[in-house]
């Protein structure tokens, strides 16, 4: 019996530790041959001499376990960068079917002490890197797809969060650029359709070096796996990979303790007509003061109860 992504090649960014890390172990044990991608030179050991890094450390695991791994050291959000790691799918393994969009970074402050320079570093490494490596695999399937003269096999599997939904106050750069990835991951998803791939978009909730200070004060149990392992998180990122998944496009779906839940899409709660050519301030008032007056306090369009989600 053949594994679900046999036959099939894999980027990862971020790879290197925490949830890329358990997405791209997933991927090979489907089956996938993975492209392990994570900025950054090898490490040293304690004697100063060079040692592997955190991605070659990842590829070894991979092939430890009878697959196949590609190590990539780029930075996914420099534009020729994230070309040359496409291109090294493409020339390894022949094509690239699946790329997972994990790479970020935190500069976790308040709105009104936020520095140019974190607001920059979080839109560039988590925005601008979805975007260049979904730039060029993009073009690579649809270049296929002409070739063939019909749809191909495409994944995308980008990493937003809820911080976005929720609205994290301790995190305008992080959660609007998680925002700016759902909008990115809905416009590729009606863009690529024609050429048979699908873009999907996961809120992974998990203990990692990235989140330690966020779940610092989330207690670990005594025995068992983590609930935030991002062992919880792979398995959805490997079924989104997946042909079984031809049919499931456009979506933002929330994955930690295994628990998974779909999000809905916005709707309209309300729609208000001027009785003439155009509102004026009083009309508006008029409609909209009772309207809001009416809604709970300090509600908005954050949906903070997603935080609330949990195992059943």
């Amino acid at each position: 019996m053949s594994l679900p992504l046999e036959g099939r090649a894999a980027i990862v960014t971020g790879a290197g530790r925490g949830l890329g890390r358990a997405e791209a172990l997933e991927l090979a044990r489907l089956g996938a041959a993975v492209v392990v991608n994570d900025h950054g030179q090898p490490g040293r050991d304690g004697t100063g001499e060079a040692s592997a890094g955190p991605a070659e450390r990842v590829a070894a695991e991979i092939r430890a376990g009878g697959g196949t791994a590609l190590v990539h050291t780029g930075d996914v959000a420099d534009y020729e960068q994230a070309a040359d790691l496409v291109e090294s799918a493409v020339t390894e393994f022949g094509q690239l079917d699946i790329l997972v969009n994990n790479a970020g970074i935190l500069r976790d402050r308040m709105v009104f002490s936020m520095t140019e320079d974190e607001w920059d570093a979080v839109i560039r490494v988590h925005l601008k890197g979805h975007f260049t490596t979904t730039r060029f695999a993009a073009a690579h399937w649809r270049e296929r797809s002409k070739r063939a003269g019909g749809p191909v096999y495409g994944r995308i599997v980008n990493t937003a969060s809820e911080a976005f939904l929720a609205g994290s106050a301790g995190q305008p750069n992080y959660a609007a650029a998680k925002g700016g990835i759902v909008g990115l991951t809905t416009s590729t998803a009606h863009a690529l359709a024609r050429y048979g791939v699908t873009a999907n978009a996961i809120c992974p909730r998990a203990r990692t070096r990235m989140t330690e200070d966020v779940f610092a004060g989330v207690g670990q149990p005594g025995n068992g796996l983590d609930p935030l392992a991002p062992e919880h998180v792979a398995p959805l990122v490997g079924y989104l990979a997946s042909p079984a998944a031809s049919h499931v496009n456009g979506q933002v779906l929330v994955a930690h303790g295994g628990m998974v839940a779909v999000v809905e899409r916005p709707r309209v709660a309300a729609r208000f007509d001027s009785l003439q050519d155009t509102f004026t301030y009083e009309e508006l008032d008029a409609v909209l003061g009772p309207y809001y007056a009416d809604r709970p306090a300090g509600e908005t369009f954050a949906a903070v109860e997603v935080l609330g989600l949990g195992r059943a």
